[in-house]
């Protein structure tokens, strides 16, 4: 999955590009208070890279990862 592919899944718990710097993407959601993440626009992120990420969602989010990937990718 690119950086560009997990933004557009993100958009569907409210996270909107707010800036970009070099080739990472700041995404913000004002869902259950205000969340920044930042992710690298690169054509396959690391698989370490999207779990430290979807981690960090299902910390703001108060989510599970199953509960969480069902939202994302459904």
């Amino acid at each position: 999955m690119s950086g560009d592919d997990l933004a557009r899944h993100l958009a569907r718990l409210g996270y909107q590009t707010t800036r970009q710097s070099g080739s990472h993407l700041r995404l913000t959601t004002d869902r259950n208070g205000q969340h920044h993440i930042t992710i690298p626009r690169h054509a396959a992120l690391r698989i370490g890279t999207l779990a430290a990420v979807l981690t960090e969602l299902e910390s703001h989010h108060r989510l599970d990862r199953e509960a969480l990937l069902d939202l994302l990718f459904r």
